[in-house]
């Protein structure tokens, strides 16, 4: 009995989790402001969020957990912070289905990545669906006819790719800690962005509205997923997650009428199929928290 209460308490975490992931769309619809002050003060309320974990996390050892970052921690700094500024510019130029349809194959980027760099051969499954996911990509960029969409989809892969680096890079040193490596990729991006922002700053209402938006979908849904996912199978949790590629487009559809291309839908079903049929192939074994935490912020 004791199992199953841990395990639906792990269940609605990390779909709660999914939940506040999801959002990130519709919070740069709803601001509707240039992408330096999004970004900049998004990561600012994220940081505060960040630090307040790592004090929950460490206490009184948070100052020595960012002091005593390693070398491979150093390097995932300023990847972290070009994923975090891709992902919101991406959203400002495109669609949000293309958005998280690219972002979907970031399971097939890691294992392309993991090849090149640790010698990690990709099973015939992964080689499919990759295949798969890339011919529905593929479909959606060349339909991209507007300039705008093309440099949204571009953005949105570069986000991938740093996401899927910071993935194999936690695989390849698990102690790395993920909240401090976050909290400084935060902070990078909003003193990168701070100099870029217009000299109107926004309204009380809106930045109330950024402080929801950088503590829900940096802060909570980091903590939500760091403490779900420890009661539930990775395998599980992976299928929870994919669910923001469908709801992210959603929910700008429902409060902005934004719709999909017919090609993004397309590219979304191809990609979601491939996606599960990848996962539900997996053993559903419980690895370290850490590759999953590296790919969302």
């Amino acid at each position: 009995m004791g199992d199953d209460r841990n395990r639906m308490r792990g269940l609605v975490l990390v779909f709660a989790a999914t939940i506040l992931w999801s959002s990130v769309g519709f919070f740069v619809r709803l601001l509707d402001l240039d992408v330096w002050t999004v970004l900049g003060w998004r990561s600012f309320f994220g940081a505060i969020g960040l630090f307040l974990i790592m004090l929950w996390q460490y206490g009184r050892g948070s100052g020595r957990a960012i002091a005593g970052l390693s070398r491979a921690g150093l390097v995932a700094i300023p990847v972290a912070a070009l994923s975090m500024f891709a992902y919101v510019a991406s959203l400002t130029l495109t669609d949000v289905a293309n958005v998280m349809t690219i972002y979907a194959t970031v399971p097939f980027v890691a294992a392309g990545i993991a090849f090149l760099w640790l010698g990690e051969r990709p099973s015939r499954r992964v080689v499919i669906a990759s295949a798969l996911s890339f011919c529905g990509i593929a479909l959606m960029a060349v339909t991209a006819l507007g300039g705008s969409d093309m440099r949204g989809n571009a953005l949105a892969f570069v986000m991938t790719l740093g996401f899927s680096f910071m993935l194999v890079l936690a695989r390849r040193e698990p102690g790395l800690p993920m909240a401090p490596v976050n909290l400084a990729g935060a902070l990078i991006c909003f003193f990168a962005a701070l100099p870029l922002m217009p000299a109107a700053w926004p309204t009380p209402g809106q930045f109330l509205i950024l402080a929801v938006f950088g503590l829900s979908t940096n802060a909570l849904a980091y903590i939500l997923f760091l403490t779900g996912g420890r009661h539930i199978p990775s395998g599980e949790a992976s299928l929870i997650t994919l669910l923001d590629v469908v709801l992210g487009p959603l929910w700008v559809f429902l409060a902005f009428g934004e719709v999909p291309s017919p090609m993004a839908l397309v590219a979304t079903a191809t990609v979601l199929a491939a996606t599960t049929w990848y996962i539900l192939g997996l053993r559903f074994d419980r690895p370290g928290l850490a590759e999953t935490e590296a790919c969302r912020s």
